[in-house]
Order: C-alpha cells, then structure tokens, then sequence
C-alpha cells in the first residue's frame, strides 16, 4: 500500500530511498474497519488523515439528521479544524468501507519537515491543488441544480454511485433520498 503514497508523491517530486525509508519508519498507516467513527463532534484531535484505501465520510449532525458534506476515498485527505485550532471537532468522520488510511500530528510532520525539509514544500503543494478543488466543488455545488449536482458527481466522482449507501450520497448532494431516486429514473429514461 505504501507504493501507491509513493507514486501519488512522485506526482509532485521524486523520493530517494532515505525518504521512503523516513516515511515507512514513522508507521502511520492503519487499517481500520467499516463504520469506526475516526472523529466525533464535541471531541478533541490532532490527527490528519490520509485515505490509502476505502472512504471517510465527513457529517454534520443538525436537529437529528445526518448532513454530509464530503467523502474521501483514495489519495485524498483531510486534515479536520480540531487539528489545528484545538478546539472540539463540529463534524464527525466515519469510515464506510474497510479502509487503509495514514494518520499525521502536527509534531510529526515537523520531525519530518525537520529531516527532509522539501516535504514542506510537498505538502504546501498538495495544499494549494485540494484548496483550488474544494472551492471549485463549493462553487459548482451553490451554483447547481439538484439535477447537475448529481451529473457532476457522476462526471467527477463516478464511483462514489456504486461505493455510498444512497441516503448518504443523497444527503450530499442536498436532496432526499427519495429524490435521487426519482432523479437517477429519470436521467435513466432520458437515456433511451
């Protein structure tokens, strides 16, 4: 599994041996199991997660209902508030499929940073790309109907269909699950 953080890296530098070795030393991966709540609102943490395999789901709970608001699949991360304001968490982070993720401290990433000061400069370049996709995701999601959110979702992030229990994957894209059933029939009819 560690080679695939490896190739994902080598998208922005190449790692000598030491490097990987310093990577594989620090022992941050996990497997953790379907439903394990990695983080839950009203709790502290310093942990930031990055998902090898499997997908985090990011919610809200709001007068009693579940909000999604984001999920995270392979070689994608998030790095939640409590992490770095050390404030309680308002959100909570759950694991809906088995997963393998990489789990950080901010006094960690200084040893690292420390050791091989370039990986500074990764991680503020993997920073910068997430921040321009996220706020694009925002925009098109404010700017869009029900309807093309699920057709971008479908365009951008087609496994999450097969991956998120539909009231899940209704509920980020703002609708009931009632709704997308009647949306995904009809994108379907219109198909023949």
């Amino acid at each position: 599994m560690h080679q695939l953080l490896f190739g994902y890296i080598s998208k922005y530098m190449p790692l000598t041996d030491d490097e990987k070795k310093v990577i594989l030393d620090l022992d941050l991966f996990r497997q953790v199991k379907k439903g394990t709540l990695l983080l839950k609102e009203g709790e502290k943490s310093n942990l930031g997660y990055f998902v090898l395999k499997g997908c985090i789901r990011k919610y809200y709970i709001i007068d009693g209902e579940e909000k999604t608001t984001n999920f995270y699949t392979e070689l994608q991360g998030e790095v939640p508030e409590c992490a770095t304001n050390n404030k309680p968490s308002t959100y909570y982070l759950s694991c809906i499929e088995d997963s393998i993720i990489s789990a950080s401290t901010p006094d960690l990433d200084e040893v690292v940073f420390a050791k091989f000061p370039r990986f500074e400069t990764l991680c503020r370049l993997v920073s910068e790309e997430l921040l321009v996709k996220m706020q694009s995701s925002l925009d098109n999601f404010k700017n869009s109907s029900p309807s093309k959110r699920y057709e971008n979702l479908l365009a951008t992030r087609p496994d999450l269909i097969q991956r998120v229990p539909q009231h899940q994957l209704a509920s980020y894209l703002g609708i009931t699950p009632q709704s997308l059933s009647r949306l995904k029939a009809r994108l379907v009819k219109e198909k023949k």
